[in-house]
């Protein structure tokens, strides 16, 4: 079930009404419906992988319990080692099994020798990156004695599998979701407000934004041999704006979802194309992601602790490890190590905490240094996106060497210039709204607050015709988002 999907639209306002209306201040009723309504929503894509999604909840629901009660550390050792083998083990045999066979077996071939290996035709199971960390960061919590094992498995198994974030996060943790699980939650009518208007600003980008974008970074990226330096670079661009407006809006779907419910996701995205460097850029995407990797891999191999050999090889660890854990591909692996790459002069001049507010702070326009500062970063993070997006390392390649062309100075042209024309003014507009709105949680969270009624209403109304041209006149079916895959 698509959260851009008609399912969707109904399946929210019944889910929303039982919940505040039949089940309302009874916690465990509460509980127990948005845990049927979990794998409801779960099971709308495959049912068959529900036992893999709760496989993987019950095994970690009784290694937690195990651990708490464990009589010495050997024994605690045994359930924490289990728990991660068998949950890491899931996720290598259905993301990355194929992966390590082809290279090996073009390894071999690469000194003569032909191998055959044994490939797993099978889909990789929607979502299983993202409930397999939240299940991992469970259990090393507790391992680590930072929490304790959850006795309710409902409440646990609500943790896992809270349908908003489900599929393509954010990634929570335990000592942030599990208290406001167990918790009376009251209904909240400006906070619900809240919800729905975070909702809508997330189906804009998704829908207008995202989508548009892709019909058109899809068309030059699959032709990319036949066309100019200036036409490959604009899709790059549209890619840049695909991927944030696809994955960002996916993320203020589910925070404004779970609001509805009551309940605080951790926030995901803080406006990364207004970054002045790289360092900044990870600090404001996918949030949620990096800040895991920090805690759970960075930290425990020495963090920064160490001097710069130390600072610099963990560095590099994280991104490959980042940019593997977004695909079985030596694309995603790429594009990890030239984040490393990009991050590593603030790294080694210990800069790279130098930008934690969002820039020009109480400005309306930022200085002409942080303008340019900005330029750069985005350039350095389209180049990197070109990895990301292509099919292989050739095809990166070619497409980059393509960009850097004497063609660059042409006019860009593909199928249907006019209309990529229009997309290129609604990222102009897009983009202005996010920069104003770039102090608060979500571009219009009070964007418009100031204004009188009937201006404000309009300007909502805008948003919601401009998506319903879009899906009615422009779009044949839901478009699934890019994180669906990873």
């Amino acid at each position: 079930m698509l959260f851009n999907s008609l399912q969707f639209a109904i399946f929210l306002p019944i889910v929303f009404a039982l919940y505040w209306f039949v089940t309302n201040k009874r916690l465990q009723l509460q509980n127990a419906l948005l845990l049927i309504s979990s794998y409801f929503f779960y099971a709308c894509w495959d049912w068959r992988f529900m036992f893999l999604l709760m496989f993987s909840t019950l095994l970690d629901y009784f290694t937690g319990l195990e651990m708490q009660h464990a009589k010495n550390l050997q024994v605690k050792k045994f359930w924490f080692w289990l728990s991660i083998i068998v949950n890491l083990g899931f996720l290598g045999i259905f993301k990355y099994y194929n992966f390590f066979t082809e290279s090996f077996a073009s390894a071999m071939s690469s000194i003569g020798w032909q191998v055959n290996p044994l490939m797993i035709k099978v889909i990789l199971p929607v979502g299983i990156s993202f409930y397999t960390f939240h299940g991992l960061s469970y259990v090393i919590d507790i391992y680590k004695d930072r929490i304790k094992a959850e006795q309710s498995f409902v409440d646990y198994a609500v943790f896992v599998s809270f349908f908003p974030l489900l599929v393509a996060g954010p990634i929570e943790r335990a000592t942030h979701l599990l208290p406001q699980i167990k918790k009376q939650r009251i209904f909240d009518y400006k906070k619900s407000v809240d919800g729905l208007r975070q909702i809508l600003w997330g189906l804009f980008k998704k829908i207008v934004i995202a989508d548009n974008c892709a019909e058109f970074a899809n068309q030059i990226f699959n032709n990319s041999a036949e066309m100019s330096g200036s036409t490959l670079f604009l899709g790059a661009i549209f890619f840049t704006f695909q991927i944030y407006g696809d994955f960002s809006g996916y993320s203020d779907i589910a925070l404004g979802t779970a609001r509805l419910f009551g309940i605080e996701l951790l926030r995901n995205f803080s406006y990364p194309y207004f970054s002045r460097d790289i360092a900044e850029f990870w600090r404001r995407w996918h949030i949620s992601l990096s800040s895991w990797f920090k805690d759970y891999l960075y930290i425990p191999l020495g963090g920064s602790s160490g001097g710069n050999w130390m600072r610099i090889r963990n560095t590099f660890i994280i991104f490959i490890v980042s940019g593997f854990w977004h695909g079985a591909n030596w694309t995603f692996i790429t594009w990890g190590a030239l984040n490393a790459l990009f991050i590593m002069p603030s790294i080694i001049m210990k800069t790279n905490r130098n930008y934690i507010d969002i820039v020009a702070k109480g400005k309306q326009w930022p200085s002409s240094k942080e303008f340019s500062q900005i330029i750069i970063t985005f350039l350095l993070t389209v180049f990197a996106w070109v990895f990301f997006r292509a099919e292989s390392i050739h095809h990166a390649t070619n497409y980059i060497s393509g960009i850097f062309s004497s063609s660059f100075f042409s006019i860009p042209q593909f199928e249907e210039t006019k209309q990529a024309y229009i997309t290129l003014a609604l990222i102009g507009i897009f983009v202005l709204i996010e920069w104003f709105g770039r102090e608060e949680q979500y571009a219009i969270a009070k964007l418009g607050h100031n204004w009188k009624r009937p201006l404000r209403y309009a300007f909502y109304y805008a948003i919601i015709i401009t998506i319903f041209i879009k899906i009615f006149l422009f779009s044949g079916q839901d478009q699934q988002f890019i994180y669906f895959q990873f």
